[in-house]
């Protein structure tokens, strides 16, 4: 499973021109699963989302985590995250799961997540998405169950 994280201001996701899913300060999350992925990878990764220490605290030193500063996620279903640009001009999204066992490993990710008292927001899993954020300061972070 690979998460690319990007601190955020706010976040919102369309489909059809249409917000199905918007936050405020929080995280916004492009998710990625591969075949491999299990149900524990998931929980491993959600646990590792939102206790990372990477807001900044009373003296501008990033040691609180978004649990810390009550933050929100807008989860976004990505399968390109896995793929492979070494050869050719054309990605091979080979390493990407199917998407019957990236839905399930990905409603789990998000379910993981609420578990820990989060406000999750979601895109629509496999659906054409536009995504829109304002970051908040230089903060994307990669975190990946292996």
């Amino acid at each position: 499973m690979r998460v690319v994280l990007q601190r955020a201001k706010r976040a919102e996701v369309r489909v059809d021109g249409e917000v199905i899913g918007k936050i405020d300060r929080g995280l916004m999350l492009l998710v990625g699963v591969t075949h491999e992925d299990t149900l524990e990878d998931a929980a491993y990764v959600a646990d590792k989302v939102v206790n990372l220490r990477i807001f900044e605290d009373e003296q501008d030193k990033m040691n609180l985590s978004l649990l810390d500063v009550e933050g929100q996620i807008l989860s976004v279903s990505q399968f390109t995250l896995y793929g492979d640009c070494r050869k050719g001009r054309r990605p091979n999204f080979m390493g990407a799961a199917k998407p019957d066992h990236a839905e399930t490993i990905y409603e789990s990710f998000n379910d993981a997540l609420r578990s820990k008292g989060v406000s999750v927001e979601t895109g629509s899993f496999g659906a054409m998405m536009d995504v829109d954020f304002v970051n908040d300061g230089p903060v994307t972070l990669i975190v990946e169950s292996k």
